[in-house]
């Protein structure tokens, strides 16, 4: 199967950073969060990916252009008439399609423009923005299980702010961790969807979550892949910090590559 990802959005709440580069290349560590999403799936083998592009798109073909060389040792010589020699290859064995989906495109509607490299075929997508350690096998053994048209990946978000456990003299007993949200389960991304998915998307306006998955709900054509580990989107510069703090520390759950 193919990755599609959407890479195209003007990440405006994390503006602090998008200003300069689109959103999926804000840094984790040394690697845009877009190359940690493209390792998790790696891990799973598959890694041939369309990244839909939009806003700043230049700065991830930019970025993938020169991958090669970023990886690898390289000697250049202005001797013979300005000669490069790749010394070795540390590059993942990925092959990359950079489709120019529109700067005002929707969601669905970048999905709908890169039908011509997907063909008649089941594909994975997910958003360029959030990391997770969803088991990427497991989930397209459960889209398979079930014979619908789509699969998304549900989780609980955590809650923002952690808790107090008072008494009822409204003494504080302890202080609790963030916990799961209310109950409800939100889109996590990490979809899985068979090729007459297209058949709901109208045009590039679009948008994902709204007509076409509305729809396949209506229709009995979409499930949800429970995934109740680790899930983390790059929203806000809270985020990309948490996010950083957990890469530094070595503790980043998404990491199951080597």
């Amino acid at each position: 199967m193919k990755v599609v990802i959407l890479a195209g959005g003007f990440g405006t709440r994390i503006s602090e950073e998008s200003h300069l580069k689109p959103k999926p290349m804000i840094e984790i560590g040394d690697s845009p969060i877009l190359w940690h999403i493209m390792k998790i799936y790696s891990f799973y083998g598959f890694n041939e990916f369309i990244i839909c592009l939009g806003y700043k798109g230049y700065k991830i073909k930019d970025y993938f252009l020169n991958y090669y060389l970023y990886k690898s040792d390289v000697t250049v010589d202005f001797t013979h008439g300005n000669q490069s020699i790749v010394h070795n290859q540390n590059a993942e064995p990925w092959k990359i399609t950079l489709a120019e989906t529109g700067l005002e495109s929707m969601t669905g509607g970048r999905v709908k423009q890169v039908q011509k490299f997907i063909g008649n075929e089941p594909f994975l997508l997910t958003y360029g923005d959030g990391v997770s350690d969803v088991n990427i096998n497991e989930l397209i053994k459960f889209h398979k299980s079930h014979g619908k048209l789509a699969t998304l990946t549900t989780i609980q978000p955590t809650g923002r702010f952690g808790s107090l456990d008072l008494s009822e003299k409204q003494e504080v007993l302890a202080f609790k961790e963030k916990i799961k949200g209310d109950g409800g389960w939100i889109n996590g991304g990490f979809f899985v969807f068979e090729p007459e998915v297209f058949d709901f998307i109208d045009n590039e306006k679009t948008v994902l979550e709204k007509e076409p998955l509305e729809r396949l709900a209506e229709l009995g054509q979409l499930m949800a892949y429970k995934h109740t580990g680790f899930w983390q989107p790059m929203d806000t510069i809270r985020d990309k910090n948490y996010l950083e703090e957990l890469w530094k520390s070595e503790k980043a759950p998404w990491k199951i590559w080597s």
